[in-house]
């Protein structure tokens, strides 16, 4: 098994990753910005944990724990033995708990399931909202982006006039580039354009069977 701890005391000149056979693998540090922005993502995550309830912690806490293989083999398990149980129970003529066909069994499965479900809904709707407001502010950082190009191209195509040893050319495509695009635009574009492809599939996809 490998360890790749590396520890945050070390100097970044001798950090370094050991083997399982304790060869020393030197690496490289990561550069400020790229640390600066691990350590941001590592912020953001944290504050979003930190606004959980304790309850719904636990929650979140047991419906991990559905994910498991364990989980999978303790319910198989319980299954097999409950019905073995019974089984022997019957045969040796003794009364028993769950005779077939395993109504109580059933019942309890049914229980069980949809706590689980609900468990892994409760865990997925956050998980759903931490998502939506990444997206979010991807979306906000992009457009923050593109404004700051499009000045840059601006900045630039002004200093390319005042310069007198740059010939004065137009260039319509830098003048485009000037203009900040607008989301909305965009989007109508984008769902026109959908549309249309849409439209021109479903008389290929009617076609298609008529042919056959």
């Amino acid at each position: 098994m490998r360890d790749t701890r590396i520890s945050k005391h070390q100097p970044e000149d001798s950090r370094t990753s050991y083997r399982a056979n304790k060869t020393i693998v030197p690496t490289a540090p990561l550069p400020d910005h790229i640390g600066q922005n691990i350590e941001t993502i590592v912020a953001l995550h944290a504050k979003a944990e930190q606004d959980v309830p304790r309850l719904q912690r636990r929650v979140e806490a047991v419906a991990s724990f559905f994910s498991r293989p364990l989980f999978l083999f303790g319910i198989l398990f319980v299954v097999a033995a409950w019905i073995l149980a019974n089984l022997l129970l019957q045969r040796a003529h003794l009364p028993t708990f769950d005779a077939p066909p395993f109504n109580l069994l059933e019942l309890v499965l049914s229980c069980g399931s949809l706590l689980i479900a609900t468990g892994v809904l409760i865990k997925q709707e956050r998980q759903e909202k931490l998502a939506e407001q990444r997206t979010q502010l991807i979306l906000q950082l992009n457009l923050i982006s593109e404004q700051k190009i499009a000045k840059l191209v601006a900045l630039l195509e002004e200093l390319r006039r005042d310069l007198p040893n740059v010939q004065n050319r137009p260039d319509p495509e830098a003048d485009v580039m000037q203009q900040a695009a607008d989301p909305q635009v965009v989007m109508a574009a984008l769902e026109e354009t959908l549309a249309e492809e849409l439209a021109d599939l479903q008389p290929q996809a009617r076609s298609e069977p008529a042919a056959d």
